[in-house]
């Protein structure tokens, strides 16, 4: 809220999975709380979920290997007015890329 009209959008991101509370605040400014995460769907923050859970389990180092299955591109697209820089809309994206 304190940027709201003062900046066209915020974005933001740290749990890597999308949120679905976009919206354009009263100024003019487009909000969603996480944009999620572009990369294999069915991972642990992009690695291979066995060698996740293998390092939960054991607390014994293990090499983390980036996962390659389901990759998928989460984001939004943001329409804003080239002459005042507000939000025009909003939208989320879910596209699973193979």
């Amino acid at each position: 809220w304190f940027l709201d009209g003062l900046v066209s959008a915020v974005l933001g991101t740290h749990t890597h999975v999308q949120t679905a509370d976009e919206r354009i605040l009263p100024g003019g400014t487009a909000y969603i709380t996480d944009l999620g995460m572009t990369g294999p769907y069915d991972s642990v923050i992009g690695r291979k979920v066995e060698q996740i859970l293998a390092r939960f389990l054991t607390q014994m180092p293990v090499r983390f290997e980036m996962a390659s299955e389901n990759v998928q591109l989460h984001g939004v697209l943001l329409d804003i007015d080239e002459e005042t820089g507000k939000a025009r809309s909003i939208e989320r994206i879910q596209e699973k890329l193979q």
